[in-house]
């Protein structure tokens, strides 16, 4: 199931940490000073929504389109405004 992505290079750098230090058998908590943590967890809580949203839908029978990615979600409110 895709939802989302679009991963900024600092996110990317923060997963790839966190992973390689699960696999060597250690704690991630260091990962949490660096400056994209927020914005990652952020992201995946956002998907993680999405996903049960969509499963919901799929429960209740409803079609479901696939989603945009975030950023252009949230740039269109933005582009309404202006016009």
């Amino acid at each position: 199931m895709r939802i989302s992505n679009s991963f900024s290079e600092g996110e990317i750098q923060v997963m790839d940490f966190i992973v390689q230090t699960l696999l060597r058998g250690g704690s991630p908590s260091m990962a949490t000073r660096n400056k994209d943590f927020g914005s990652l967890c952020r992201k995946i809580l956002a998907m993680k929504s999405r996903v049960h949203e969509k499963q919901l839908a799929e429960e209740q029978g409803v079609s479901v389109k696939e989603e945009e990615p975030l950023q252009q979600q949230a740039a269109e409110p933005i582009q309404q405004q202006a016009v």
